[in-house]
């Protein structure tokens, strides 16, 4: 992603800001992970979005019409013995000549700084709890202005949640945000491939894990979240992440694993039986959930809202219950009454960008929000049968999920994660190659 197009967000954003108004952006704190190491640190999706700037201990400001620059950074300063131990950073001059800030101090000045320019604001734009040492902050920063305001000092009148403005923004993807999500989703889909061809009974769920973990290092990609590799029983447990299970002749192995790049998330799963073929019921409810996901798909279209995928799911999932035996009753009943809810038990999709659950709402007032060009989503129906009273042993312990990554366009779903097979037979045939 290249400063032009940091540069087009913050333009936008500003836009709708209006004079008058400043937006406050802190950048993510680092993490302790134990005692004197610290987690890898990865930037606020918000923060980096407007930014591109990689570093903690920063801060961002955008100031529409401020005669000074509009675009403002509070950044560490250099520290060459620092930055012997812990990497170079970009100091105020860095920042204004790599990043396109407009003015840069310090920021350990911020306090001296930032309050005289949000005291010329009548509205700061923030977003509010995400991090609660800087609510503090921002808080105390006008009291002070309060405490002066029989000298003058001017108080801003309002505060205003930054999430709504930023998160909608976030929602339409761009043509440079698209290839990174391509980018993303195609280096997954390889993994998964490599995962298909090397897996055999005797195997352990954490040997296909780092299959994916070398696949995603060397293409200088991380995990967009902890991936989920269960098999047999454990596919039926909808956020296993243990990982330490033998995989056993006859079992299925579902994979939910994603990469991120270049801080885009992909978002793929693909179940498959460990042994390379398929029992006669795993395939059923292998096939009743590729089913849905198809028709699901076809309905991630302009013009359609969000709940519209789900419920083609949910329809195919109950149907194809009901014909293998494990539900009973007309289907208008069973989808009208959830009856599908014991083996598939959540939603059929979420966003998809910067988090692998992107933001963005779900409705708008009280109705689903309508599907437009450049939105991304998932699409992963499921069915999971764990042992249960009234279920035949020979359903038991089988869990599948497909899904994939989608971008709603004019012409119609644009599948991402297309570079992974899912049809039954395609998966056979990958796996005797292997």
């Amino acid at each position: 992603m290249n400063n032009n197009e940091f540069a087009k967000r913050r333009r936008q954003l500003m836009r709708m800001v209006g004079q008058g108004g400043i937006v406050v952006l802190p950048a993510a704190p680092v993490r302790t992970r134990t005692r004197d190491t610290e987690h890898p640190f990865r930037q606020d999706s918000d923060f980096h979005y407007l930014t591109g700037f990689g570093e903690p201990d920063a801060v961002m400001a955008l100031v529409p019409g401020r005669p000074n620059g509009e675009y403002i950074l509070f950044v560490r300063e250099r520290d060459i013995t620092k930055e012997r131990w812990d990497g170079s950073r970009a100091g105020p001059e860095g920042a204004i000549e790599q990043y396109g800030a407009d003015d840069a101090f310090p920021i350990d000045d911020i306090d001296d700084i930032l309050p005289g320019i949000i005291e010329s604001c009548s509205r700061v734009y923030y977003t509010m709890g995400a991090y609660a040492e800087f609510d503090v902050r921002i808080a105390d920063w006008v009291k002070a202005l309060r405490s002066m305001n029989s000298k003058g000092i001017h108080t801003p009148q309002e505060f205003v949640a930054l999430d709504h403005l930023l998160h909608d923004m976030r929602m339409y993807k761009s043509r440079a945000e698209l290839a990174t999500m391509r980018k993303a989703a195609t280096i997954a889909a390889n993994a998964h491939k490599r995962a298909m061809q090397v897996v055999k009974p005797g195997m352990f769920e954490y040997e296909i894990e780092a299959e994916f973990a070398h696949e995603f290092c060397r293409n200088n990609a991380g995990h967009s979240y902890n991936p989920i590799v269960g098999g047999g029983a454990n596919a039926c447990v909808l956020h296993y992440v243990e990982n330490s299970a033998e995989l056993k002749d006859g079992d299925l192995l579902l994979i939910d694993a994603g990469c991120e790049y270049d801080y885009y998330a992909s978002d793929i799963t693909r179940t498959f039986p460990v042994n390379g073929r398929f029992s006669p019921e795993q395939r059923a409810v292998y096939e009743i959930v590729l089913e849905a996901q198809y028709a699901a798909i076809e309905k991630a279209v302009v013009g359609n809202h969000w709940n519209e995928p789900h419920d083609a799911a949910v329809k195919v999932i109950t149907k194809g219950l009901k014909k293998i035996g494990l539900l009973k009753g007309a289907l208008r009943d069973l989808i009208r009454d959830a009856a599908y809810q014991p083996f598939f038990m959540h939603r059929t999709g979420h966003w998809l960008g910067l988090d692998v659950h992107d933001v963005g709402d779900y409705k708008v007032g009280e109705e689903w929000r309508v599907l437009e060009p450049g939105m991304v989503m998932t699409v992963e129906p499921g069915i999971y049968i764990a042992p249960q009273r009234g279920v035949p042993k020979r359903w038991w312990n089988i869990g599948v999920r497909i899904e994939d990554d989608i971008v709603i366009t004019k012409a119609g779903p644009d599948v991402l994660s297309k570079g992974i097979v899912k049809d039954p037979d395609d998966i056979e045939r990958l796996m005797s190659t292997g």
